[in-house]
């Protein structure tokens, strides 16, 4: 079992940034696909990007490219999103996932454990 706990949400005003972290626990994830997540109020969740177990590959959402930067750091089981000149709409729920299989998937069905998200609201 791993266990996810983000952190770093807030709010801040349009064009601001913010770094989110996610810690795990439970056991290593240097061999896990990391993935983060959003929902906005009344919306589906929707990919943000993802990262290899490696961290030599990463993928983004087209709505984010440019914006963010995930990283991670397997010797301290954390992975982060670093957002920057965020919008109003990029307000939401922000999830950070654990993938097992090595599919480098962005789906969110792919992923096995989840976090319990961390709230970032963004105001014009």
């Amino acid at each position: 079992q791993v266990q996810l706990v983000e952190s770093g949400g807030g709010q801040v005003q349009a064009g601001g940034s913010l770094r989110l972290s996610c810690a795990a626990s439970g056991r290593t994830i240097s061999t896990y696909t990391m993935g983060w997540f959003r929902q906005a109020p009344g919306k589906e969740r929707d990919f943000v990007a993802r990262i290899s177990p490696t961290g030599l590959s990463t993928s983004y959402a087209d709505a984010m490219k440019g914006r963010v930067i995930i990283s991670r750091d397997n010797a301290k089981n954390t992975v982060y999103l670093q957002m920057i000149s965020l919008r109003p709409e990029d307000t939401a729920v922000y999830y950070c996932a654990a993938e097992s299989g090595l599919t480098l998937s962005t789906s969110g069905s792919e992923y096995d454990y989840w976090g319990q998200g961390t709230r970032v609201t963004v105001s014009s």
